[in-house]
């Protein structure tokens, strides 16, 4: 790479903000050596060549995944860190009680002095990007400042970056500005800093990618949720599918889950064999920019241009397309190695692994051998139902919305809500159970609203009013739907096959949103019965399906005291009609 200042493109190319942010910050880190990056390939193999040779990186079998390597970040910096990551807002009740809150002048005083010299001896590194089709008037654009070549390789593959990035800068004049530094990878000294007011971000100290890849979760989710806000539109935790019927009909679905409740699955689904003619194509499996269309209809547009997914329990049992789609081209993070160099981990069936994330002779005694939140990072071309619709500038239109959450009893399979109002009220609701690997302790049911809990980048009360307030603007309005693949017996077995049987359920919505499919008015909402739903080819019990469609309306009353609750902690800020709905349902339930 450039071992003295590199532009990637004549000056008039350049904002004039943009040029002397760059050196403002080069001046406070004081690097060895400027490098604008243009995100060509050349640069990527010339970087990935190089990292090679400085075994930063390790070229993985080349017979049996091609253009496949694997980095080891340090053992302290695995996972987002979310107790150390902050909203700085001039006002604390903006960020409201679900995010962390640091007063913008003393967040920007502590970075700076973190930041202060921090790049001596290393490149910085300049990436222009854009969130969202180049030519797209819903994308959005940024330039992420950082010392770390994994990072640069990283937003290579997530972002569209480079000179195209530049120049929709230059002839925009705004864009998010996200500063990061791997600093010495010291716990004590690792803070992400959110300053929505300002468009910008500040990462010390981590080199993970949620952490340290600023496009993602940081600018696509906490930065552009505030984004959306001012301009009328949501920045959400979403997948995006299209589904095509047997009659060549193709509808467009968006999905929120919380984590290990099978969002990638469900992105990627494979239809079963028992429903011929149905196609699944991704537009996206993570984020989702959702924007009223002039006709009335919710469109959505997927920020990013690859995928950076969890690795363990991949395999073409679990999800054939994603395991297809990691075989080339791809950074893996923290996974195990095979005598044969080939990258392992839980959940991959064939060979056994030899060396562990860490690099160290493998041995079960010491834990896994890939850890548990290892990573692929691909790009979105590579999923062989990749949509051409994603880099359609108009995005998709979107004929329902889904949330959904890990729940042993209370929620049923699928219900579908009364009305907008009232689908915000089942979003804003939404609770998971988590695992063990997470808090310790498993089946503790969390609240994590739109599955936004660690991302929206203000105060969910205000997050809550503005997803009314989009809602009164569509005269098209989707359909609003709960999902529970995970509702189990008294003996603790899972009463839904999931996977690719999901299509059931979502083949139910798609007639509900056309032709009026049956259900049956309950107090939460309109539910299927079993002979609403494609049945064909399907072995679940008569007793489980009528345990997968009951409403238990002890264990609902008892819910609804519990999102009451919980909507409390807002005080003033939150929107009434949110507290009409719950009584409605309060009501309903008798």
């Amino acid at each position: 790479m450039a071992t003295a200042p590199h532009l990637i493109a004549p000056l008039p190319l350049i904002s004039t903000e943009v040029a002397a942010w760059v050196e403002s910050v080069s001046a406070l880190t004081r690097p060895r050596a400027v490098h604008w990056c243009d995100g060509s390939q050349a640069e990527v193999r010339e970087l990935t060549a190089r990292l090679v040779r400085e075994r930063e990186l390790h070229q993985l079998n080349a017979e049996e995944f091609p253009g496949c390597y694997l980095y080891r970040s340090d053992p302290n910096d695995v996972a987002r860190v979310e107790h150390v990551t902050y909203v700085c807002t001039r006002s604390q009740e903006d960020a409201g009680p679900n995010n962390h809150w640091m007063a913008p002048a003393e967040a920007h005083d502590k970075m700076r002095a973190l930041f202060s010299g921090c790049m001596r001896e290393r490149t910085l590194y300049v990436i222009p990007y854009c969130m969202g089709p180049l030519d797209s008037p819903y994308a959005r654009c940024g330039v992420e400042i950082t010392d770390s070549p994994y990072v640069v390789l990283n937003m290579a593959i997530m972002t569209r970056s480079g000179r195209a990035a530049l120049e929709r800068i230059a002839r925009e004049g705004k864009f998010v500005r996200g500063l990061h530094s791997t600093g010495e990878l010291d716990p004590a000294r690792r803070f992400i800093m959110h300053f929505p007011e300002e468009l910008g971000i500040e990462s010390f100290g981590s080199g993970y990618g949620g952490n340290a890849l600023l496009g993602k979760k940081c600018h696509a989710l906490r930065i552009a949720s505030w984004q959306a806000r001012q301009e009328g539109w949501l920045a959400e935790h979403m997948l995006i599918v299209g589904l095509t019927n047997p009659q060549g009909e193709t509808h467009y679905l968006a999905a929120a889950f919380p984590s290990a409740c099978g969002k990638t699955n469900l992105a990627m689904l494979i239809p079963p064999q028992s429903m011929p003619g149905w196609k699944v194509e991704t537009v996206g499996d993570d984020i989702a920019w959702l924007h009223p269309g002039p006709d009335g209809r919710l469109w959505a547009v997927n920020p990013e241009a690859g995928y950076f997914g969890v690795v363990p329990g991949t395999n073409r049992d679990t999800n054939r397309n994603a395991f297809d789609m990691i075989r080339r081209d791809t950074l893996f993070t923290n996974v195990a190695l095979t005598a044969d160099d080939e990258p392992w981990w839980e959940g991959r069936k064939k060979f056994t692994p030899v060396l562990d994330w860490k690099g160290q002779p493998y041995d079960p005694k010491n834990g896994p051998a890939a850890h548990p939140n290892s990573r692929f990072t691909v790009a979105a071309r590579n999923n062989p139902i990749y949509s051409p619709r994603a880099d359609d500038p108009r995005g998709v239109p979107i004929s329902a919305l889904i949330f959904g959450g890990r729940r042993r009893e209370v929620a049923p399979l699928v219900y579908e809500a009364r009305n907008w109002q009232h689908g915000v009220l089942v979003g804003a609701s939404v609770a998971s159970e988590t695992t063990a690997a997470a808090v310790g302790q498993a089946g503790v049911v969390r609240r994590d609203p739109m599955a936004m809990l660690p991302f929206c980048g203000y105060n969910f009360a205000d997050y809550w009013r503005h997803w009314l307030e989009v809602g009164a603007k569509l005269t098209r309005a989707p359909k609003i739907y709960h999902v529970n693949w995970f509702r189990r017996d008294a003996q603790g077995r899972f009463l839904w096959p999931g996977y690719g049987e999901n299509l059931r359920v979502l083949a139910w919505m798609l007639d509900r949103c056309t032709v009026g499919a049956g259900a049956t008015e309950t107090p939460i909402g309109s539910l299927p019965r079993p002979a609403d739903l494609n049945m064909n080819g399907l072995d679940v019990t008569s007793e489980a399906l009528a345990a997968l469609f009951s409403v238990d309306r002890t264990l609902w009353r008892q819910e609804v005291a519990e999102i009451g609750d919980y909507f409390s902690r807002y005080g003033a800020r939150l929107p009434a009609e949110l507290l009409q709905e719950l009584a409605v349902t309060q009501k309903l339930l008798g």
